[in-house]
């Protein structure tokens, strides 16, 4: 039994546990990853957008990224506590050793971001986490996967764990914080680690929790082709760095006014027609000094084995901007149950987030829904302990592999960067037969990769869903309907 259970320890998880614990709760952090690598938190490389001393621009920026689709509360939360909560975080109590220059990234009207490099989340996370582990109300289990969440007359009371010597028990709490991380192993080409599963929406829409804007799937523009793919910093672009098509032309001076600094969606999508229309986009760092400006970057680029200079991209899926719904405290419409970071929607990113706003979000949320959990008075009573198979029957050879590959065909296929209604509805029908065969599977075997899978086709139908009925806003484009 514990005050507060976190699960998920990116920026938004370990926020929460923090602001909990110095608060006086006792918090078990339990996360899937084994080391900081397997956070997508460790891989953001642009930064964190603050405020500086022009909050109205910094807002106004919040919602033009978002297509006119931003909770304005909820962006005025954001931008009011940015600077401090940055300050006391990730300065003050971290030591995050950001540059001395602020960044700009795209769609964004100014030099506002906080970093390190291109690599600030690993500068970031792996402090955070060792922060956590000296913390006397902190005890925090790696390699450890919640199953499915415990509830009692409508509350939500912990989790059940499946932790690293493969056995599984209840972990009753108090209250209990998503903080589980984005959708990207629903597609084929993802910046997201392969353990984002989507397991923390996926358990919270299965408890009943309500969930909004599923539809806005953002795509990043600058990800490297092919296998392995690595995504190319916005900073890239905001110092300096042009998109040039298989031509050499610069396309996007005639797609936007603020050309590679456009949003993400608009972007993306740009970059995927010059694709289709010539065959390759190429980003062109000649303007700047790539090497001395990002030399980390600069290195993984050559390591796997591109012309730094000249960067074959094509787009590939980031970030969810909807997830669990949630109010300015990360509280669900489950008693006790809150969420924060990309599980959860917040109403800030509207229908396209924009850059360096992740780890803003979930430290803002985070020490909020923290600070909100550690206040709950106490719940007697145990909660009913969903039943587990006993054993664990073989599965067929190939199974899992070959489930994940047919739903990465659909999702590639339907619920990509461009989309059209009557494939949405076909993708529909082909999630629900494959979330039908996960279910079956998953009643009768306790292993880990077959709840994980359950959570991605069960995440896929929920997309397919939401994007069939939404109009078309930011990064969710329908075939034949005008984008900004």
């Amino acid at each position: 039994m514990t005050d507060v259970l976190v699960l998920g320890s990116g920026i938004a998880g370990c926020s929460a546990a923090l602001a909990a614990a110095d608060d006086g709760a006792n918090v078990l952090l339990a996360t899937k990853a084994e080391r900081p690598e397997e956070s997508t938190t460790h891989w953001a490389q642009g930064g964190v957008a603050v405020a500086r001393d022009d909050p109205e621009a910094f807002a106004a920026d919040i919602a033009d990224a978002g297509d006119g689709r931003c909770d304005p509360h909820a962006v005025d939360v954001l931008v009011e506590e940015a600077d401090d909560a940055v300050e006391e975080v990730l300065v003050e109590t971290l030591d995050v050793p950001f540059a001395d220059d602020y960044g700009r990234e795209a769609a964004h009207s100014e030099a506002r971001i906080r970093h390190v490099g291109a690599e600030t989340g690993k500068h970031l996370l792996a402090p955070f986490l060792a922060h956590l582990d000296d913390h006397p109300n902190v005890t925090i289990l790696e390699d450890t996967a919640a199953l499915e969440l415990l509830t009692d007359e409508g509350r939500v009371r912990g989790a059940l764990l499946d932790r690293s010597d493969g056995t599984q028990d209840a972990a009753v709490a108090d209250t209990t914080v998503l903080a589980t991380g984005g959708v990207g192993a629903c597609f084929p080409r993802s910046t997201n680690p392969d353990t984002a599963t989507g397991d923390g929406l996926a358990m919270a829409a299965r408890a009943g929790a309500d969930v909004a804007d599923l539809a806005y799937v953002q795509f990043h523009p600058t990800v490297t082709v092919g296998e392995n793919p690595l995504l190319v910093s916005e900073a890239v672009r905001g110092a300096g760095a042009v998109l040039r098509n298989a031509d050499g032309e610069r396309f996007m001076l005639d797609v936007h006014d603020d050309a590679e600094l456009a949003p993400r969606d608009v972007v993306a999508r740009a970059v995927a027609d010059e694709r289709e229309r010539t065959g390759e986009v190429y980003l062109d760092t000649t303007p700047l000094d790539f090497r001395a400006e990002f030399p980390t970057l600069h290195e993984r680029v050559v390591e796997a084995g591109f012309d730094p200079d000249s960067i074959p991209v094509a787009p590939a899926e980031h970030f969810l901007c909807g997830g669990v719904d949630v109010d300015d405290r990360g509280r669900t419409s489950l008693d006790r149950l809150y969420a924060v970071g990309e599980v959860a929607r917040t109403g800030v990113h509207g229908a396209n987030r924009l850059a360096s706003t992740s780890l803003l979000e979930g430290l803002v949320w985070g020490r909020r829904a923290g600070r909100d959990a550690a206040s709950r008075s106490s719940v007697a009573g145990e909660p009913e302990v969903p039943s587990r198979p006993e054993r664990d029957p073989a599965l067929p050879d190939g199974f899992v592999d070959g489930k994940l590959e047919r739903l990465h065909r659909v999702m590639a296929a339907h619920v990509g960067l461009r989309r059209d209604r009557e494939s949405l509805q076909r993708a529909c029908a082909a999630l629900r037969r494959l979330k039908g065969e996960t279910d079956a599977y998953a009643r009768t075997r306790p292993a880990r990769e077959v709840a994980e899978l359950r959570n991605a086709a069960t995440v896929g139908l929920l997309l397919a869903r939401a994007a069939r009925e939404a109009e078309p806003a930011g990064c969710h484009a329908l075939e034949g309907v005008p984008c900004r």
